[in-house]
C-alpha cells in the first residue's frame, strides 16, 4: 500500500473505532485496528448475524452490478460511501461483464483514500472522489469528469445512509443525486433495518463502544428512498432474498432493492 502523506496519516485515528474499518473486520479483512475489532466484537456479542449481513451485502452488490451491466446495459457506476476495498469491488464486477464500464467511488474516510490511491492509481480502472454524501453537488461535479450524466448511471448507496439520523435528509441526498441522472439510470440501495430486537441492541452496542451511531430504519422508510422509480423484481426485500442462489435463504435485518428511473 502506498504510504499516506502526513495530513492523511494524522486523520486515521487508530484508537477511535471507524465505520469502514469495523465493516472491513466483519468482512474478514485485515485493514482495521484494535479499536475497530473491539467495537465489532461488542456488536457481534449481541447480534452475531452482523457478520452474515456484512458478507451478504457483498453478494447483493455483486448480483446487482452484474444485473445492471449484463441485463440493463449500464456502463457507468457511481458508488457512494464505498468503504474499504475488499474482493469483488464494483469496478471488478462491472468490468468483468463490460470492460468499458466506468466507475467512480466516493467516500470521506482518509483510510479509504489511501487504499483508493494504491488500488486505482492514475489512469486505473476506476476513479475516486474524496467527499461526503451530504454534498451531492461536489460529488456530481467531480464524478462528471469521468461519467457522462447524459447517459444512464447506476447510483449506489450500500449500507451507508444510517449514519445520517434525519430520514428527510437521507431522502434529499438520494433524490438530489438521482435528479442529476438521465432516464434509464438505476438506484441500488440497501440498509440495515430495525426488524429484530437483536439488531437494535447491536446498534446500541456500537454506539456505546465508541463507534459512530447507526440509525436503523423500517423497510417502509427505506422504500421511500425509491419514490418515483420503478422497482426491478423482486422489489424491496431482505438482501439475502434479492435474486438468491438459494431460494430458501433466510431473511436478515437488511433490506435492499434496485430501481429504474423512467
Amino acid at each position: 500500500m502506498a504510504a499516506p502523506d502526513a495530513e492523511i496519516a494524522a486523520q486515521l485515528q487508530a484508537d477511535v473505532p471507524h465505520a469502514a474499518r469495523i465493516w472491513n473486520y466483519w468482512m474478514g479483512g485485515n485493514d482495521n485496528f484494535a479499536a475497530d475489532r473491539a467495537a465489532g466484537d461488542a456488536v457481534a456479542q449481541v447480534y452475531p448475524e452482523i457478520v452474515v449481513m456484512a458478507r451478504e451485502s457483498r453478494r447483493f452488490l455483486v448480483g446487482a452490478v452484474r444485473f445492471l451491466a449484463a441485463e440493463a446495459g449500464v456502463r457507468q457506476f457511481l458508488d457512494v460511501g464505498t468503504g474499504l476495498p475488499t474482493m469483488q469491488n464494483t469496478h471488478q464486477v462491472a468490468q468483468e461483464v463490460a470492460p468499458d464500464a466506468r466507475v467512480v467511488y466516493v467516500d470521506n474516510d482518509p483510510m479509504v483514500l489511501v487504499h483508493a490511491h494504491a488500488l486505482l492509481g492514475a489512469g486505473g480502472p476506476a476513479t475516486y472522489v474524496h467527499a461526503d454524501y451530504h454534498d451531492p453537488e461536489k460529488i456530481l461535479a467531480e464524478a462528471a469528469r469521468t461519467l457522462d450524466f447524459a447517459q444512464p448511471v447506476a447510483v449506489m448507496f450500500m449500507g451507508v445512509l444510517g449514519y445520517e439520523p434525519d430520514h428527510a435528509v437521507v431522502r434529499s441526498i438520494v433524490s438530489s443525486t438521482m435528479d442529476a441522472t438521465a432516464p434509464g439510470s438505476h438506484l441500488v440501495l440497501w440498509d440495515g433495518t430495525n426488524t429484530s430486537p437483536a439488531v437494535v441492541e447491536g446498534a446500541a452496542r456500537l454506539a456505546e463502544s465508541g463507534g459512530v451511531p447507526y440509525i436503523l430504519r423500517s423497510p417502509a422508510e427505506i422504500g421511500r428512498c425509491f419514490d418515483g422509480l420503478v422497482m426491478v423484481e423482486p422489489g424491496l426485500v431482505p438482501i439475502t432474498r434479492w435474486r438468491p442462489d438459494d431460494p430458501a435463504a433466510a431473511a436478515i435485518d437488511a433490506y435492499g432493492a434496485v430501481a429504474r428511473k423512467l
